[in-house]
Order: C-alpha cells, then structure tokens, then sequence
C-alpha cells in the first residue's frame, strides 16, 4: 500500500506518467473541459472535494515548476485564495503566469488531465506545469 496521502489511482497514474512541461488542471465544479482531454471526476456533491484539499494531495506527488492562475480570483478573492498565496510563497507552486479567465479556458486544451472537484467558489482553477525532482 502507498504510503503518500494520494488514494486515488487515476490521479497517481497520471502523476507517474508526467513529464517536464505537461499540464495537469485542478478546476471547480463549472470548469468546462475541452473535447479530448481526460476528465478524472473527483466531485461527489457542492463543495466535496474542495479545491484546497484536492490541491494539496496532488502536491504530495507532483513536482510543480510554475503555475497558472485566471486574474479574475484576484478580484473575487474566495477563500482558496489565502493558501494559495501560501504555498506560492512557500516554492511549492514555482513561478505563476496570470491569465484572463478566457485565455485560461484555452490553455486548458493543453492539459493532460483536468481534475474536476466540487468547488463552487468562482475561478478556483489552476493549471500546474509539471517540473523535475532532479
């Protein structure tokens, strides 16, 4: 059995299978997913899972270089906001690119999974640009 927090084997398959430069999306429960990129469907139910807690299991596996965020959760400020700050300040997310949320949407074509949970806090969406541990 795995000794990390991450359960979940579609999101540890697809940890274990990034490389350098791929994109990994952790959206709220409206984010839409473009055709052809692979949904992995965390929400149960509004709010369950949160976008905080989703965000700090991936951590636990995922090595992150830089990330990006759409500048409008700069203006509504929800709550995800404050430990976001957090752990940019701590290094944990590498440098971060802003967005609009429109050009965000088009970015998120590039992904290579978009983690949907039950988020319904407006623009709790991130992209993560897989870095390497060595």
């Amino acid at each position: 059995m795995k000794k990390t927090p991450l359960l979940n084997v579609a999101l540890s398959r697809l940890i274990a299978s990034l490389g350098h430069g791929d994109k990994v999306v952790i959206g709220d429960a409206g984010l839409p997913v473009p055709p052809g990129i692979e949904l992995i469907d965390l929400a149960l139910t509004p709010g369950i899972p949160d976008f905080v807690s989703t965000l700090k299991v991936v951590l636990s596996e995922m090595q992150v270089e830089r990330h990006v965020l759409a500048e409008e959760i700069f203006d509504k400020r929800p709550s995800a906001l404050v430990t976001l700050e957090a752990l940019h300040a701590d290094g944990a997310l590498g440098t971060r690119e802003r967005l609009s949320h429109e050009a965000f949407k088009i970015l998120t074509r590039e992904a290579r999974a978009i983690i949907r949970t039950g988020e319904c806090s407006p623009y709790c969406n991130i992209v993560l640009i897989a870095g390497v541990t060595f």
